[in-house]
């Protein structure tokens, strides 16, 4: 079977993350499910970000009425400085537009900067049901223990927006993913129906568990070892890894999928990009990190290691190689 198709934040190598015309574009590409990124804002809202700290996505700093937003904060084990979602109110938020993340390798995109203001999930799910063909949700959950400490539980926000857009239906094509397993295992064991994913980098340790263990937390190399797989059966039903944790060197890139499947584990893996700055060095074509390199053998690999979904930012690629 061929993998899923995943639009990756949409389509974000055409349009701006996350927004309408990035995931109406997927749609209209022929993905198989969409991939938003899910934090809160002060009020409780899940809106549709890759990260709390919005001053790369938004035009928040052209908005002198939030500069006293602008904070520092220790977060996931680091210091970060911007604006935050977890300062603003929705009705706040809704007055901001959305701007391309990466404009020096995506002008394109970035030609559509600040035309369209930031989603809900709510919004999101309203533009699914509206899709006219089934469109599955790859639901990305983001730092829920750092919400969580901050007095704002994702849970019960993921279990509302889902429930109130017939998203908790046994049959609904839902993905649940998140680094944290922590997250995952809430949802799990409060019985929200559909397929549970542990998100994997090659490096560091989930921050829920560096946060309630510290530094005897599992490393996510622990995780795809064969003792952590084995300890993954169970509490969730796949895995999405990192690409460079599947294109080994000398032969063995399928051997992380073989020995996850061997388990019954789902394949996933991220993200699959066209341009030179993003592709392993051996699949690089030239020297400009913004032009396209030999992507199509890139994701031949990945194709070839027998992976069940893969995310995309260009759509109309990943359609076009992994169907």
């Amino acid at each position: 079977m061929p993998p899923l198709v995943i639009g990756h934040r949409g389509a974000p190598g055409y349009r701006p993350e996350h927004t309408r015309s990035s995931y109406e574009l997927a749609i209209a590409s022929g993905v198989d499910a969409v991939e938003p990124d899910v934090v809160a804002t002060k009020d409780g809202v899940l809106v549709v970000r890759h990260e709390n700290e919005i001053s790369g996505t938004t035009d928040v700093a052209a908005h002198p009425e939030f500069a006293d937003r602008h904070r520092t904060k220790r977060f996931a084990g680091h210091t970060l400085t911007g604006w935050f979602t977890e300062d603003f109110t929705w009705p706040e938020l809704a007055t901001l537009r959305a701007r391309e993340r990466l404009p020096e390798i995506r002008p394109g995109s970035a030609a559509h900067d600040g035309r369209e203001p930031i989603l809900r999930l709510s919004d999101l799910l309203a533009l699914l049901a509206a899709a006219g063909r089934p469109v599955g949700l790859v639901l990305e959950i983001k730092h829920a223990a750092y919400f969580a400490a901050i007095g704002l539980d994702l849970v019960p926000m993921i279990e509302r927006d889902l429930a109130a857009s017939g998203w908790t239906d046994a049959d609904a094509p839902l993905i649940v993913e998140s680094f944290e397993p922590t997250v995952l295992a809430r949802l799990r064991e409060r019985g929200l129906p559909g397929t549970y994913v542990q998100l994997i980098e090659a490096a560091g340790s989930p921050d829920d568990l560096v946060l309630a263990q510290g530094a005897a937390a599992p490393t996510y190399r622990e995780m795809v070892s064969p003792a952590g797989l084995d300890r993954l059966v169970g509490p969730v039903d796949g895995i999405s890894v990192d690409k460079k944790l599947i294109l080994g060197k000398d032969g063995g890139e399928a051997a992380l999928v073989a020995a996850a499947h061997d388990r019954g584990l789902q394949v996933f893996t991220w993200t699959c990009r066209p341009e030179n700055r993003f592709l392993s060095r051996r699949f690089r074509a030239g020297g400009d990190p913004a032009a396209r390199g030999d992507f199509v053998a890139e994701w031949t690999v990945l194709r070839e290691a027998g992976v069940d979904g893969v995310f995309v930012d260009h759509p109309d690629l990943g359609v076009g190689l992994f169907r």
